[in-house]
């Protein structure tokens, strides 16, 4: 149970304080009430144990889902339009929410809103939940006295990536299964049926090629180190993940992601969906275009356009239009982005380009996700089939061998 620091005062008047044990704050209520004590202050202490990197390392993996925030920002919208205050609303969706990460998460941004600190100071509290996006959008919002409205761009801007990440996820799903099953065959046939056909071979003393005794070292390899296999691949996985989030990581996997001829234009096309319905999200909202790109680069998650809009920025501080900048990007900004946003910068509609922008390129994004699977296959089959390939010859190879000698 957790401990918490008190002080109380007793009907007489006398105060004392201390650390207890209770399993929250009402039952500690209770039980100096019992002892005849009204409690002034209390204070949970967080335990620090020789787990805490643990417990960082587990809330490093354990996210709030995207759909769990959108549909946050939806209901506290309709709540709020409805006349409930906004502690009420966050009560009430802190009592709903199955996410124990979350629901911890809106207990504490309920703390702060009844010690008198606005929503927007509650939610940047929580950087590795609510984007800077999100914090600032809602801080326009209560500045404004508009806030219901603008949870419903930020509901609407969190669907639009939701729906951007599901159609990516959902395409990478029968090019995972085939490799997934590629690696499956390939221990299967190293750790069982090869074994028994060079069994044949080393009680024939032929001599074998290179290509056989490279297949066979494979094979003995998996069969004598098979749990360190298992603990290299488990540590890859961890380290790739661990990885991509470090700044170095994210400079390599950015580059990286941009250069693959394959994937190179989808990357493009969802970074330029963002951008666009970000920033016009931003605009709508009231921020201005400094802040809006300050938040653009923070909430994109690719080093080389974050990089390319953090140079951008010192540019429109000196007077530099937009759409000249992105003109000058154009490997990651096709034409298509700078011209239209030079269009509304001269009508003064930015954010409504910018917004049929987004919807241009969120339509494209599908078009190749449904596409993806087609062009991801013949690479796959190209790779199976040289692997089997390579494996026929290196079997053959003795046997043939075993025939010239008889």
């Amino acid at each position: 149970m957790p401990k918490f620091i008190y002080t109380a005062k007793s009907y007489s008047g006398e105060t004392k304080g201390g650390e207890m044990i209770a399993k929250d704050e009402k039952s500690l209520a209770h039980q100096l009430k019992a002892d005849g004590f009204l409690v002034t202050s209390i204070k949970r202490i967080k335990e620090e144990t020789s787990t805490g990197s643990n417990i960082k390392l587990l809330d490093f993996f354990n996210k709030v889902p995207l759909k769990e925030k959108m549909m946050f920002a939806r209901n506290l919208s309709v709540m709020i339009a409805a006349g409930v205050t906004i502690n009420r609303a966050i009560d009430n969706l802190s009592f709903q929410t199955k996410n124990k990460k979350f629901k911890k998460v809106l207990a504490s941004i309920n703390e702060e809103l009844k010690s008198g600190k606005a929503l927007s100071d509650g939610l940047a509290k929580h950087p590795g939940t609510f984007s800077n996006l999100f914090v600032s959008m809602v801080r326009v919002g209560e500045v404004s006295g508009n806030l219901e409205e603008i949870l419903k761009i930020v509901a609407t801007q969190l669907e639009k990536e939701h729906e951007l990440s599901s159609k990516v996820k959902g395409a990478m799903v029968y090019p995972a299964v085939i490799l997934v099953a590629m690696i499956g065959v390939a221990i299967l046939m190293l750790t069982y049926i090869l074994p028994k056909i060079t069994g044949v071979f080393e009680d024939m003393e032929v001599t074998l090629p290179g290509t056989t005794l490279f297949i066979m070292s494979m094979s003995d390899f998996l069969k004598n180190h098979s749990v360190l296999v298992i603990i290299a691949f488990v540590f890859l996985a961890v380290f790739l993940r661990v990885f991509s989030r470090t700044e170095i990581g994210r400079k390599t996997f950015g580059i990286l992601m941009i250069n693959i001829p394959v994937i190179k234009n989808l990357v493009i096309k969802i970074n330029c969906a963002r951008f666009s319905r970000i920033y016009s999200s931003l605009l709508k909202s009231g921020v201005s275009v400094v802040d809006s790109l300050k938040i653009v680069s923070d909430t994109l998650s690719n080093y080389y356009y974050k990089k390319k809009i953090n140079e951008g920025i010192e540019k429109v501080q000196k007077g530099i239009p937009m759409s000249k900048i992105l003109s000058e990007n154009t490997s990651i900004f096709p034409p298509l982005v700078s011209q239209m946003v030079e269009v509304g910068e001269e009508t003064g509609k930015t954010e409504a380009v910018l917004l049929k922008l987004a919807e241009f390129y969120e339509d494209e994004v599908d078009q190749i996700t449904k596409n993806l699977s087609s062009i991801i296959e013949p690479i796959l089959m190209l790779i199976i089939g040289g692997a089997v390939g390579f494996f026929a010859v290196a079997m053959l190879q003795p046997m043939y061998s075993v025939l010239e000698n008889i």
